[in-house]
């Protein structure tokens, strides 16, 4: 990988974040009368390996030179930070997710008490 990724390689997983998608209905068996649904996709990748967990923290911090994996996060209580080396940073607390690629190189901190939801993609 040429470079190192930063902070603004970081996805925020919401709607403003992604082009909309609407899947054709075809795609069901069936759907009630009216269906109405959006997708804003916002990573499409190839997988050898996923794995999913629950997880937990304390205040602090760890550094990450690279992030071995593609990390999406759904943050369930308390509040973390993504800093790059450049000084970026992106804030998430509950209710928040967001897409940290492979590659990227920074630090996870740990506001406060937090907890999370995440999909690694080796």
């Amino acid at each position: 990988m040429s470079g190192k990724l930063n902070i603004s390689s970081v996805v925020p997983i919401k709607p403003d974040a992604a082009a909309k998608y609407i899947p054709p209905l075809t795609d069901y068996r069936s759907a009630s009368t009216p269906w109405v649904e959006a997708e804003f996709r916002c990573l499409d990748l190839p997988a050898d390996r996923v794995m999913v967990g629950y997880w937990t923290g304390e205040p602090g911090t760890v550094q990450l030179d690279p992030w071995v994996y593609t990390e999406i996060c759904s943050i369930v209580s308390g509040r973390v930070a993504i800093d790059d080396l450049q000084g970026g940073r992106l804030e998430f607390g509950p209710g928040e997710g967001f897409v940290i690629p492979k590659g990227f190189v920074g630090e996870w901190v740990t506001l406060e008490p937090s907890s999370k939801i995440f999909l690694a993609v080796y």
